[in-house]
């Protein structure tokens, strides 16, 4: 069975986006510092990289999230899901309303409107039907943002939690959770 596994950049001091983020800004002031590392040339960058997007058998993502990938200032072909690195896995997005259209009619996206436990089993069933197609294990990439893996933690609905740790101090922004599960979750702990 898949794992769900967040996965998500966060500052020196907490946040996952810089000050002001919108769908025109969505890594917020500054925050495009957060995913520097996944732009490198780095080599333990790019298999860092490599490696975490090649286990997506599906990516579940917020609606605050989508909107910012599927927004005009969003995901292109050059920079999309791992930077280039794999495919196109499907993508599930937990909303409570479906956009009424979509930008990157390319991807593979669907909207459950149940709930993140719905989502989150739709998107281990989609990862299972790929994994067995492709005899690969494979898991479900929780990308956030920050609201979401928040609340999957606190169900209890995540079997792991990767954070790359960028070398920014943003001071305020998104944090990566509420103030009560902040030091618990972000420091790894």
């Amino acid at each position: 069975m898949p794992r769900i596994i967040a996965d998500i950049s966060v500052s020196l001091d907490g946040f996952v986006t810089g000050p002001d983020p919108g769908p025109d800004n969505g890594l917020g002031t500054g925050g495009k510092a957060l995913h520097t590392w996944a732009f490198s040339d780095d080599p333990d960058d790019r298999r860092v990289l490599r490696a975490a997007t090649a286990r997506s058998g599906a990516v579940l993502l917020g609606r605050r999230l989508f909107d910012v990938v599927d927004g005009p200032n969003g995901w292109d072909d050059e920079t999309g899901y791992g930077a280039g690195e794999v495919g196109k896995p499907a993508f599930v997005v937990v909303t409570s309303s479906p956009p009424e259209s979509v930008r990157l009619t390319h991807l593979d996206w669907t909207f459950v409107t149940t709930g993140l436990p719905d989502a989150v089993t739709t998107a281990r069933e989609r990862a299972e039907a790929v994994a067995s197609d492709s005899g690969k294990d494979l898991d479900v990439v929780l990308m956030g943002g920050g609201a979401t893996i928040g609340s999957a933690l606190d169900a209890g609905l995540v079997d792991a939690l990767t954070l790359h740790l960028a070398p920014v101090v943003l001071g305020s922004g998104t944090p990566c959770s509420p103030a009560e599960r902040r030091a618990r979750w972000c420091s790894g702990a």
